[in-house]
């Protein structure tokens, strides 16, 4: 009898692959009115899909938020839309992603400073230029039994998605190099 190693395993058994659940990308201006306008129109250009906004939680005084008011928009990318908009934005940040934007359930997050970096987008001088956030929940097959409706239950801790498999993940189906403190996981050395 010989053990398997994981990706072996994961071969064998297509209820341990790992993909992308959804891809959430969000641009916060912070004050509603015209700069929430434009940078509607900018998630419109870059994902292809109408954004919804979100409205403030508290009012902030100091920065002069009000309850209820509208302060940023966001749009969810789901199936083939997430994968193409990921490997862009990827791209973007320079195939980089810091280790500690990884969290412990195998999600990660990364911003972008500004959506003319990502490839295919052109400069539009009446917009300007908005920074966004990039959120990617990533799922084994079988993780619908924790969200459905009726008859909900748990998932096993062993089809959990810990940091390391989403880093991995990472590392091999997008190309993404994972920064660590300043050495740059899954580069060669020349």
């Amino acid at each position: 009898m010989t053990s398997k190693t994981a990706a072996e395993t994961e071969q064998e058994n297509p209820m341990r692959e790992i993909r992308i659940e959804k891809v959430t990308v969000n641009i916060g201006v912070g004050k509603s009115g015209e700069p929430l306008e434009k940078a509607k129109k900018v998630l419109q250009q870059i994902t292809g899909q109408a954004p919804c906004q979100r409205n403030a939680k508290r009012t902030v005084k100091d920065w002069g938020i009000r309850k209820g008011e509208p302060i940023s928009c966001i749009v969810t990318l789901r199936g083939k839309e997430s994968q193409s908009f990921l490997k862009r934005a990827i791209e973007a940040v320079g195939n980089k992603i810091p280790e500690s934007s990884f969290d412990d359930h195998g999600n990660f997050a990364f911003g972008i400073k500004e959506h003319i970096d990502i490839p295919g987008t052109k400069y539009v001088p009446e917009i300007g230029i908005f920074g966004m956030n990039v959120n990617v929940t990533l799922e084994r097959r079988g993780y619908r039994v924790k969200k459905r409706a009726m008859r909900t239950s748990k998932t096993g801790k062993k089809h959990s998605i810990t940091k390391n498999d989403a880093i991995n993940f990472s590392a091999s189906k997008l190309q993404a190099n994972i920064v660590k403190e300043g050495v740059t996981l899954g580069e060669t050395e020349a």
